[in-house]
Parts: structure tokens; sequence; C-alpha cells
């Protein structure tokens, strides 16, 4: 079925639109995932030792890390198998549906009474979110206009530490004595984040499916009235949009590909994409596993500080990492993708090993270690966002969900796997020379992968995706499925 000329300009056509609230609205209902995460993540960490006392679930610390486990299994699962029914059934379907099971999920464990409801929570939990990551980012990259992708996606991955910050507070606020204390505070926690996920279904309910997604499955008439009502709306803030000259080729509709077909554009068509883009996953998945979940261990071991006051100490260290998406993120667009990308990951690896010379020369106290921590984490916030971005941007459209559930599935499992069982290990040992041994890991991991990036990255800034990775039909295909005519590496 080939689909009409007049609706072959779209890409283009929401390529060209000025920023508007449109827009903000868009980035504003689909960004929440991130946030939603980071607040679950810290709130299990910070309630974690009073899920521990007999007047609330009495769990064991390790059942506590179970649940744990548990959630980041939900989240690979969730994003395999709702990746794979976003690029089947569309972006809205499942970005609606995602959050609604995490909303359920998250409400429920509000309500848990064992260890086993509460890891069967924690589990579809991470289903839900795990979903979210595969669904919100294939369709915000579709969404937006090419001049801004690179630096709107990483301010909302990087949005993941507004959340870490509202579980910290949340858990300081709710489990204080004079508030609600820690046998009630930590249920109303987690029902403070259903809510919020019951308002942001309201939100997405207006934000459209992506026309791209909708051009490829045939559906070109609802592709078109979407694109116009985008301009229309944007019009009316901007005023008259400049003419899109018409595109001379058309498009066809294609079958959602099968795995073997997946795998062959992985392995085959795409294979050097996919390596930078599993190289740059893994790095950044084991640099913040290894640091984030040993923060705790080794500022109450090595530094003297108390449990309840590690909550603390998470604030400087959400604030750089929300900052340096924000603040690095339109470099990204106008210095290049590779350039950007080595030099964060570069910098966040420099950064960590001189942290670790500090540590091993116990010349820091409590304080400075949270803020080089910071530091060292405003370029490897923004590094983290632009391994997400690049798995976004550069395989079709009729894969894309599917590559972003893949690559994050692998990196969150080895690296999420590895990382905080090998930290555990070296923090256990109580030498701070065998601490400093995993953070020149996690540093020569994140410089490697930044170098592979720099050599053979694509130059995917401003352009669309559509020059990027064609469509799987390969009929315009160059080199490694590069359109002939674009600037873009394999």
């Amino acid at each position: 079925m080939t689909a009409p000329l007049a609706s072959l300009d779209i890409a283009r056509r929401l390529d060209r639109l000025p920023w508007s609230r449109w827009h903000w609205r868009v980035v504003l209902a689909l960004g929440v995932a991130w946030v939603l995460d980071g607040l679950e993540v810290t709130l299990v960490g910070s309630v974690g030792a009073v899920l521990e006392r007999p007047d609330t679930l009495g769990l064991s610390a390790v059942q506590v890390g179970w649940s744990g486990s548990l959630y980041l299994a939900g989240a690979i699962i969730g994003a395999l198998v709702f990746g794979r029914l976003s690029d089947r059934l569309g972006r809205k379907r499942l970005f609606l549906a995602t959050l609604a099971v995490y909303a359920v999920a998250t409400l429920a464990t509000a309500f848990s009474t064992d260890f086993a409801f509460f890891a069967l929570c924690r589990f579809v939990t991470g289903l839900g979110i795990g979903g979210e990551y595969a669904a919100i980012n294939s369709a915000i990259d579709e969404l937006v206009p090419a001049r801004v992708r690179g630096r709107v996606n990483l301010a909302i991955n990087g949005s993941f530490w507004i959340g870490a910050a509202l579980g910290a507070a949340s858990s300081l606020l709710l489990l204080h004595p004079d508030v609600l204390g820690p046998v009630r505070g930590w249920r109303v926690g987690f029902a403070m984040g259903a809510l919020l996920a019951v308002a942001m279904v309201l939100v997405r309910r207006h934000v459209p499916e992506s026309p791209r997604w909708l051009l490829r499955h045939g559906r070109a008439d609802e592709a078109q009235r979407i694109v116009a009502d985008i301009e229309a709306e944007v019009a009316a803030q901007h005023g008259p949009l400049p003419e899109v000259p018409p595109v001379a080729r058309r498009e066809h509709r294609r079958a959602v590909p099968d795995l073997r077909e997946v795998l062959h554009v992985l392995l085959r068509r795409y294979r050097t994409r996919s390596a930078v883009a599993l190289a740059l996953m893994l790095a950044q998945a084991f640099f913040y596993n290894a640091i984030f979940f040993s923060y705790a261990l080794v500022l109450t071991r090595f530094y003297g500080v108390e449990d309840h006051r590690v909550a603390l100490y998470i604030f400087p260290f959400a604030l750089g990492n929300v900052l340096g998406p924000l603040l690095l993120g339109p470099l990204f667009d106008r210095v290049g993708r590779r350039r950007m990308i080595a030099l964060t990951y570069g910098l966040a690896g420099v950064g960590l090993a001189a942290t670790g010379v500090a540590f091993v020369a116990d010349v820091l106290d409590a304080r400075s270690q949270a803020l080089c921590w910071s530091a060292v984490f405003f370029f490897a916030s923004a590094a983290a966002s632009s391994a997400y971005l690049t798995v976004s941007e550069v395989f079709p459209l009729e894969m894309r969900a599917m590559a972003i559930a893949i690559f994050y599935a692998v990196g969150t499992g080895a690296g999420g796997f590895a990382a905080p069982l090998l930290f555990g290990w070296l923090v256990e040992s109580a030498q701070r020379g065998q601490v400093a041994i995993g953070y020149g890991i996690g540093s020569a991991l994140v410089i490697m992968a930044g170098l592979l990036a720099l050599r053979f990255g694509v130059d995917a800034e401003c352009k669309p995706l559509e020059d990027i990775a064609p469509s799987m039909d390969g009929a315009h295909d160059g080199p490694e499925g590069a359109p002939r005519n674009a600037a873009a590496r394999g």
C-alpha cells in the first residue's frame, strides 16, 4: 500500500516547527517517566531500613536487596515486551498503558503486608517503568524538531535526578516522627507516586500518536490530520509557518519486523552503530550503578555518616546530575554528537579517577566527597543521557522502540548487576585502595566508550530521523544503511 504523496512531507513539517507551548506540553507529559523512576529508586533506598522494622514489613536485608533486583528485572522485561508492542501497536497506546501499569503497581505497594506481595509489586512497577523507556524515547524523538532533539532528549533523561531529589526529600519528611513517622510514612510515599502517575495519564491523553509511526503503518490520512492540528496550534502562537517543499518519493507500508530482521539490522546492517551503542550503554550503566548503589555504604563506612542523614547527601549529587544535561545539552546540537559524547564520557572518567586518588589519599570528608561526586556526575549525567539519545535516533523507525529496549536491557542487566555486586564486595573490604580499584574500572570503561563514539559515532545532530536511519526497505541506502547523500557515519 502506497501513501499519497501529500503525506510524505510530514517529517519536514514537524522538524521546521518553532518551539511552542505544544512542545512544552508534550515534553512535560512524556518526560515524567524518568522522574518517576528516580522517585521509585531513591524512595526504596531511603525506606529500606524502615521496612526492616517489625512494625512495618519486618523484611531482612537480603529481602530488601531482592526487592531491588526484582524491580530491575521487571524493568528489563518490561522494556523488551512493551518496546516490541510500541513498534507494533503505536507509541500512544503504550505510553498510556505503561504509565497505568506503574500507577496501579506502585499504589498496590503502599498496601503491602508481607515480603511476597511487596516483591511482586516492585516487579510489576519495574515492568511499567521499563516499558516507559522504550515508548517514551521513541515518541519524543519522533515529535520534537531535529534541531533541538539532542538538548530535549538529554534534559528529559536527566530528569531522573529530579525524581531522586523528590524521593530523598519525601522520605526525610514523611518518615520524620513529627510528621507521619516510619510506620505510615513509607506507605504514603508510594501512594504519592501513584497519584502523580494518574495525573500524568490524564495529561498524556492529549498527546497525539506519532505521525511518523502512523505513516509507516499506512495511516496517512490520520497522520496528515494530526500534523495539521499541531501546525494550527503552533501557528496560532507564532504566526504563519514557512512552506515545506514537496518530497519526491513515496513511503510504503511495512509490517513490524520480526526478531530475525531486527537482529539482522543490529548485527549486519548497522553493526558499527550497534557496537558503539552497546559500549555507551554498558559503560554508563556500570559507572552509575557502581557509584549510586554504593553511595550510602561509602558515606557510612568511610566517613561515619549516620544512616538517617544519608539522604541529605543525595541533594548535591542530584543537582550535578540535573544541571549537566540542562547546560551541556545544547552543545550536543551545536558542537555535534560525536565530539560531545567523547568529551562528556572522557571528563566523567578523568573526574572519577581523580576522585579515586583523593579518596585513597584520605584528603576528603563526607561533604567534599559528595561535592566531588556532584562535579563528576555533572558530566556523567550528560554522557549517560547521550547514550539513550544515541540508541533512540540511529536505528529505523520500524524497530526504534525495540532497539531502545534491547540496549537498555543489555546495558542495565550487565552493568546494573555487576557494578553493585563488585562495589559491595570492595566496600566490604574496608580498604580505600580496594574501592579505588572499582573507581578505576568505571573510569576506564567510560573513557574507552567515549573514544569509540568519537571514532565511529554518527553525526546525527540537526538531521531528520529519516536521514539518519532510513526505512528498513533499504531502497535508498548507502554503506551500512546511511543515505548516500547524507553526512551521517555508519
